[in-house]
């Protein structure tokens, strides 16, 4: 069975909470991501936050009637992460196999999942890695239907 530290991210693109939405926009446009684990400075995780928590935030009935007359820009940068990130984060260890993290993020309804050990981050597993590994050719084994499987309809 497939392991999550096969499949994840190392490469993990944080924030920290103090950070402004809008720098938390940036940083997912720029590096092509949809969710920011928030660490602190040890790595170990506060929470998370992503696209979507954005998103609902603008369009939150406290800040949509400002759209009209202040920038998404100005609006975002006057929320900090804290404000919005998720602190209940699902998250994952390393050696944890493939079949239970896709569970996960369906019965939670997760598109991610930080991939933590000894409290730290140490990857990112997301619903784009688990399609990754499933178009791939050569991987379409027991690992893919490990994965297929635990996606019940």
């Amino acid at each position: 069975m497939m392991q999550v530290k096969e499949v994840m991210s190392r490469q993990v693109i944080s924030i920290d909470a103090s950070d402004s939405c809008l720098e938390a926009v940036g940083r997912m446009h720029r590096s092509r991501v949809r969710h920011l684990p928030v660490v602190d400075r040890g790595k170990r995780l506060l929470g998370i936050i992503t696209d979507r928590d954005l998103r609902h935030h603008l369009f939150s009935p406290a800040v949509f009637p400002a759209l009209g007359m202040s920038s998404m820009g100005t609006l975002l940068k006057a929320a900090s992460v804290a404000d919005l990130m998720t602190t209940d984060v699902v998250t994952v260890g390393p050696d944890e196999t493939l079949g239970e993290a896709a569970r996960l993020m369906l019965e939670r309804k997760v598109g991610s999942l930080p991939v933590l050990e000894d409290g730290r981050v140490v990857g990112i597993l997301t619903e784009t890695d688990m399609l990754r590994l499933i178009v791939r050719s050569d991987a379409c084994a027991p690992e893919c239907a490990e994965v297929i499987v635990s996606f019940p309809s």
